[in-house]
């Protein structure tokens, strides 16, 4: 697992986007990055919203279970840990921390100042 957060500079963020219906997912900024909140079975995770195979957008892919499908080669990551689970990927996603607060989520980013 690749992990975007977990370190002493560790700062939340809020999610500004609802989270989406169950296997969905939606694209968000935070810290100036582009992120995607995805509903796997009820449950919120966060990762880059780039594929580390092709570096395009993974907004447009399926999920299914935890298992989101890219939308330009058909590679396939696990949005819980980030992982390769099909090709043409091979190595694994950037995942972020998410915790729930009152009215929605929050987001832990290394480094980057909260509310920036």
């Amino acid at each position: 697992m690749k992990d975007g957060g977990g370190d002493a500079a560790l700062r939340w963020h809020p999610i500004d986007v609802p989270l989406p219906a169950e296997g969905r997912c939606r694209g968000f900024e935070a810290a100036g990055l582009r992120l995607l909140l995805c509903n796997a079975d009820g449950t919120p995770y966060v990762i880059a919203d780039e594929c580390p195979h092709m570096r395009v957008s993974l907004s447009g892919g399926t999920l299914r279970g935890t298992v989101l499908e890219c939308p330009l080669h058909g590679g396939k990551i696990d949005v819980r840990d980030g992982s390769a689970v099909a090709r043409p990927i091979r190595k694994a996603a950037v995942c972020f921390p998410v915790r729930p607060v009152p009215g929605g989520f929050e987001v832990a980013l290394r480094g980057a100042a909260a509310g920036a």
